[in-house]
């Protein structure tokens, strides 16, 4: 059996130092929403070798950030600072390594809430933010109302937390756990290979006809 799950809205997501919140498409105004697809479409080869790099590197400096994209200093800060401007770069972070800081336990738990709706959701959303353990939560589709990533020290220190902390948020009805049982992949480098200029198709010739 094949069972799917769709990112419906992104509530809260942490990573290191920074917090942060975004709404899901229908929440942008048209607007806003013409904004970034006309921004999108004049970005060139060179903003995405900017984001590229600076996704792998953020602590770049400019001088060798133009070098490698093939710019020189100048033009290489302009289109930096437009692209912050305009909201594709969001921000520039350390990625701390959870086991050497003794949180050795990821939880991924689906919480369940009594109410989806009115302010009785929209408050549990502002109680999950306040939790420095949770580092990110998702509104999902199918069973629950959120997913979250949780992080802790040990599996009892885990349960303390859940029992006295999760299961007491406001409108909570349920949590089902599952826990990483090691980490694959953990990037959050985004791909950009569908926002390359596709190669336009040639029409073939039709060969003449002979005299």
């Amino acid at each position: 059996m094949l069972v799917s799950v769709f990112l419906f809205g992104k509530v809260y997501a942490r990573n290191s130092d920074r917090c942060l919140l975004s709404l899901p498409e229908n929440h942008l105004s048209k607007n806003d929403s013409f904004s970034i697809m006309r921004f999108m479409e004049t970005l060139d080869r060179y903003d995405l070798a900017i984001l590229s790099e600076l996704q792998h590197d953020g602590r770049l400096s400019n001088a060798e950030l133009a070098t490698r994209v093939g710019l020189s200093a100048a033009p290489c800060w302009r289109r930096v600072k437009a692209l912050e401007d305009s909201g594709f770069i969001t921000g520039y972070r350390a990625e701390i390594n959870r086991q050497k800081i003794g949180l050795g336990v990821l939880a991924f738990v689906r919480l369940d809430a009594n109410r989806n709706s009115g302010d009785v959701l929209h408050e549990l959303e502002e109680a999950i933010r306040r939790i420095p353990e949770v580092i990110s939560c998702h509104y999902i589709s199918g069973t629950g109302t959120f997913e979250l990533q949780v992080v802790s020290r040990d599996l009892n220190t885990f349960s303390q937390f859940a029992r006295e902390v999760l299961i007491n948020l406001p409108n909570v009805k349920d949590l089902h756990t599952s826990f990483s049982l090691g980490e694959v992949k953990a990037s959050s480098a985004l791909p950009l290979g569908h926002l390359q200029p596709q190669p336009q198709p040639t029409t073939a010739t039709p060969p003449r006809s002979r005299p």
